[in-house]
């Protein structure tokens, strides 16, 4: 790397907070007196070595030591407690002569001794060991036993940095530890981009993100090998992006001092390891004979073992760090690693083998070979086989390699990228698809390498171009394959759905022609026509014959259908079942997605906490599959539990997260939810005004309106925001409107929601009956929460008329209906309505008690930032009266300002003690 793009010789450290804090405390530890000592476990690359520097160079309360194990020196590794007196023979000027030890080699405890005795002129000592667990056993034992008993010494302290499971091992145990994990994005970005000056093009800065998988020192060694125009997205990036050179310079430390025979083992398991690089590891069995084959010994596995390389497991040898497997493939030399694959191929025998026989002969292949790739990727394809969408990518793709210039090889890389794919492989099937688009191809090959291309960016990319490479899918394969010619059709529908585009969504539909999706499709049409009595019937059906379904994609389908009919039973019912289908039939890419779809049926049934666990759950396995479109709609139904639960940080932090893919990428759908989720926030802290703006542009026809399939569930949320905030001019026209949608049945809470915004816009005398109906209608439909908004809304509305006793009444079933679903600020809120009426709400207000139901309603809206005329809106009475209630308030609680009076309300709210 040249120019202006150098990395800088001393890099942060990013995304270490935790670890930082940890040896940050053990600093701060030694300078206060007492000794203590910390374990710094992680795989290679990871950044060890640097955090131990950063603690010698911060540091500064006494000598600080960095030790490296080096077992080349003169008493290294292999000789008895060598590391130990190598390390008190080169630093006698901070720790004194080095000792003798005339009875052989030193005990554990005499280290201890050594650095008690040795530390200068009572100032503090820190000693930093890297790479701890490459000393010899004694030297190991040495350490463990110092650093446990660290604290018996005044301002000793011991850091100690070890393999990732090393941590473990019975020379270190019982001594603290910290663990460093890979960098998250965000840490992984703010790295590269102080080593490349922010300049690296997006496509350039993902390649390099992807690639270096959260290892710091591998994502620094990337750039390095590259020039500038390269990084700067001139010239192509070089492939592989990390070769062996890149791999062994990072993670191959530790094969320097392997006998060659256990490198060869290495090899060979790393080799068998290729077919299935994320999978539980390599056959031991086949391994071994692969390895006799070679004339190299079992024991070479036992040299490998203890220099925590690889681990046995069962039947399964697995190296620890998935990159130095990687490390010890690509870093071999290309005849070592034919004769690996040919050695396996050779030890595989029967027909249950013939897929990786076939695999590893082709692995061994020194130039094309037509022959061996179609007969590869005619076992691949065979209808009998069984074997994961991964090793099936591996196949095909090799097979592609093979193959000759032509439409053959185009399929077998489009076929290769479809398995990447349902792998959970996004990022490879990209690849794949990109050596498929480099040669000539057949219609049918073309259109299918176009639904893969449109399904990933489904799930990771704008929808508006899932939808034009969906549509171009369905029309390449049409002639010739109408099975798939339907799914490419009915993925965009989904493209077009998420994308609020519902002219679009009509159009996918209007294109399927009679067959096994016709229910569906009629039903669907049907819906987005509003016609939903003559959609009832066909998705119905759809429903039934998914009872008998176990492929995940038709089950998320039925569940859809569900979702459309307002059978919120029945879309958890099948979103439980598709969840259950994808992780039981290899289909990792649709984990995500079924938890998505369960995750809002949750939701839309009311169960907020079910909905979480499930959209947290989804979070991780979609950011796992690179499905960023997935994670911005669990962010958004993260983001509208927790404005249930009153959790206003998590609102925003989640929303954010949200809108930050939503918006680049046209996800309307989640879009919308998001912005739902910030106006039931600001209604739930009683911010009427501030929610009607929120809610005006998702309810209001106009080419800033939300999702068309969410409009009508938030329409009822705009209503009661603009009724509260004295905005009621075109409310009772949405609410005609809501009747309309109402009476199709879509929504099991519509008709208690149609009544209760009824009876907030109703005249007094006609509002009662309203009331009734809506809570009549809440018995039949259940959810907690929504029954609490109606009883408290019906609460206020009792209160302003003095009916206090009944206004009592409902607030308490409203205080129970809110905390059993856990929704805590609108059981807040709902406290407040109780008190305001003279009631008890099981705890004393303090100072708060000597103000009338009106002053303490006042006082707290005041506390929450609101002005004078903000308070009047809310509580419906004039800015005079709250001028006048307001002054009363500061003179019976003896404050003088707005500040002290948030004070005192929080403090009598929280229960702190003044101060």
């Amino acid at each position: 790397m040249t120019g202006d793009m150098t990395a800088q010789d001393s890099l942060r450290l990013y995304g270490r907070t935790t670890e930082l804090a940890d040896v940050a405390a053990l600093l701060e530890r030694l300078r206060s007196g007492p000794g203590g000592a910390l374990v710094v476990a992680g795989d290679p690359g990871l950044g060890r070595s640097a955090l131990l520097e950063h603690a010698t160079r911060g540091f500064g309360a006494g000598p600080a030591l960095l030790v490296r194990a080096d077992p080349g020196e003169p008493g290294g590794r292999h000789l008895p407690s060598g590391g130990l007196r190598s390390m008190l023979a080169s630093h006698t000027r901070v720790l004194g002569p080095a000792p003798r030890f005339p009875d052989g080699p030193p005990e554990p405890a005499e280290l201890l001794d050594a650095l008690g005795s040795r530390r200068g002129a009572g100032e503090p000592l820190l000693v930093c060991v890297d790479d701890a667990d490459l000393w010899d056993a004694g030297s190991r034992a040495a350490l463990g036993f110092a650093a446990r008993r660290a604290g018996r010494l005044r301002g000793v302290g011991l850091l100690l940095a070890v393999a990732g499971r090393r941590v473990d091992s019975p020379e270190f145990a019982g001594v603290p530890s910290v663990r460093l994990r890979p960098l998250d994005d965000v840490a992984a970005g703010a790295l590269l981009d102080e080593l490349t000056g922010g300049s690296c093009p997006a496509a350039v800065r993902e390649e390099l993100l992807h690639e270096a998988a959260g290892n710091p020192a591998l994502l620094t060694a990337l750039t390095d090998r590259l020039t500038v125009p390269q990084l700067s997205g001139v010239e192509p990036l070089p492939r592989p992006l990390a070769d062996g050179d890149v791999l062994m310079r990072v993670a191959g430390g530790r094969l320097a001092e392997l006998a060659p025979e256990s490198g060869t083992l290495l090899l060979l398991v790393a080799a068998a390891q290729e077919l299935a690089p994320d999978g539980p590891g390599a056959d031991a069995a086949l391994v071994l004979r692969a390895a006799a084959a070679a004339g190299v010994p079992a024991r070479a596995l036992d040299q490998a073992e203890a220099a925590g390389i690889v681990r046995s497991a069962g039947s399964r040898i697995r190296f620890d760090d998935p990159l130095l497997r990687r490390a010890v493939h690509a870093g071999a030399p290309l005849s070592r690693r034919r004769t690996a694959h040919s050695l396996l191929a050779a030890a595989l025998h029967g027909v249950r083998h013939r897929l990786p026989r076939l695999l590893h002969r082709a692995m061994a292949a020194q130039g094309p070979d037509p022959r061996l790739a179609a007969v590869l990727a005619a076992v691949a394809s065979a209808p009998d086989l069984r074997a994961g969408h991964g090793e099936l990518a591996v196949a095909l793709s090799r097979a592609g390699e093979l193959s000759a210039a032509g439409s053959a090889r185009t399929a077998r890389f489009a076929a290769a990228a479809e398995h990447a794919r349902l792998a959970g492989l996004p990022h490879r099937a990209r690849e794949l698809l990109a050596a498929a688009d480099e040669g000539p191809a057949h219609d049918a090959v073309r259109g299918s390498a176009e639904l893969v291309r449109g399904t990933l960016t489904l799930q990771d990319g704008p929808v508006g171009d899932a939808y034009g490479s969906l549509v171009l899918a369905a029309s390449l394969l049409g002639p010739y394959d109408p099975e798939r010619a339907l799914v490419a059709r009915l993925t965009a529908l989904a493209a077009a759905w998420s994308g609020g585009d519902l002219a679009a969504c009509v159009a996918g539909l209007s294109g399927v022609g009679p067959g096994p999706a016709d229910d569906y499709r009629t039903g669907m049409l049907a819906a987005l026509n509003a016609r939903l009595d003559e959609a009832r019937a066909p998705l119905r059906r759809v429903m039934e014959r998914a009872e008998a379904e176990s492929d995940p994609e038709r089950l998320v389908q039925a569940g859809s259908a569900a979702l459309v009919l307002g059978n919120i039973a029945g879309a958890c019912h099948l979103g439980a079942r598709a969840l259950a289908a994808a992780r039981a039939h290899d289909a990792a890419v649709y984990v995500p997605r079924a938890l998505e779809q369960l995750a809002y049926a949750e939701l839309r049934a009311g169960r907020h906490s079910r909905a979480r666990a499930h959209a947290e759950e989804g979070l991780r396995v979609a950011h796992r599959a690179g499905q960023r479109n997935t994670a911005a709609h669990h962010h958004a139904v993260l983001a509208f539990v927790a404005a249930v639960e009153g959790d206003a940080a998590a609102v925003e932090r989640h929303a954010d997260a949200a809108m930050a893919v939503a918006g680049p990428h046209g996800l309307a759908q989640a879009a919308t939810l998001a912005e739902w989720a910030r106006g039931l926030g600001d209604l739930g802290r009683g911010l009427a005004a501030e929610a009607v703006a929120r809610f005006g542009p998702l309810v209001r026809p106009g080419h800033r309106t939300g999702h068309f399939a969410l409009r009508w569930l938030a329409l009822p949320c705009f209503v009661e925001a603009a009724v509260l905030a004295g905005e009621r001019d075109e409310t009772a026209a949405a609410v005609e409107e809501f009747a309309l949608w109402a009476a199709q049945g879509a929504d099991p809470q519509a008709s208690a929601q149609l009544a209760r915004c009824r009876a907030l816009l109703a005249p007094v005398a006609a509002a009662e009956e309203h009331w009734a109906q809506a809570l009549a209608r809440h018995e039949l439909a259940g959810g907690d929460f929504e029954r609490g908004r109606t009883l408290l809304l019906y609460g206020k509305w009792l209160r302003r008329r003095r009916r206090l006793r009944e206004a009592r009444g409902r607030l308490r079933d409203a205080l129970c209906a809110f905390e059993r679903c856990g929704a805590l600020v609108w059981a807040d809120q709902t406290r407040a309505e109780l008190r305001a009426t003279g009631g008890a709400t099981g705890g004393s207000a303090g100072p708060l008690e000597r103000l009338t139901p009106q002053q303490l309603r006042i006082a707290r809206c005041v506390a929450d930032g609101a002005t004078n005329r903000e308070v009047a809106l809310r509580l419906s009475v004039s800015p005079r009266t709250v001028d006048h209630h307001l002054r009363n308030v500061f003179a019976a609680l003896g404050v003088r300002s707005r500040v002290e009076l948030s004070r005192l309300v929080d403090r009598a709210e929280t229960g702190a003690a003044p101060g």
